[in-house]
């Protein structure tokens, strides 16, 4: 489950648990969040840009570590999202991500995988997809591919 933390115009905290949130551990989220106070609800409509679902960032890795230094367990994820306007664009694409409305799937990833590609001729393949193997790389693929 995900709690939110903050401020709704400005900046949200979402934590990913695997329970409920103790009085005492929103207590302490709270402090450690810079009193930024438990936000009631289980979604939030409206548009952040935050890390895109499939990258924990460094900085999640160690919020939840000072978290459980804090004696917190059960925290899978701490992310920091910033409130945007509708139009808003000047973000990193790479390892950003607008969202609009922050929910319970918000680290769910539904991506299924594409099925395997047989390449026939990998030097093809090479040019084709813009790969820029060497002379080297391509012939030791092929080695490979026919053992």
């Amino acid at each position: 489950m995900i709690h939110f933390f903050g401020n709704l115009n400005s900046k949200v905290f979402a934590v990913q648990t695997t329970k409920e949130l103790s009085t005492e551990t929103i207590l302490k989220l709270t402090w450690l969040f810079g009193n930024q106070p438990k936000i009631e609800q289980a979604s939030i409509d409206a548009f952040f840009v935050g890390p895109r679902a499939a990258m924990i960032t460094p900085w999640s890795t160690n919020a939840v570590e000072i978290t459980q230094n804090m004696g917190i367990t059960d925290i899978i994820r701490i992310e920091e999202f910033k409130a945007v306007s509708k139009d808003f664009k000047d973000f990193d694409p790479m390892i950003s991500e607008k969202f609009n409305g922050l929910n319970q799937e918000t680290f769910t990833i539904a991506i299924k995988p594409e099925p395997i590609l047989n390449i026939e001729d990998i030097a093809a393949y090479n040019v084709q997809e813009g790969l820029s193997l060497s002379d080297e790389e391509v012939a030791y693929l092929e080695g490979v591919a026919k053992k």
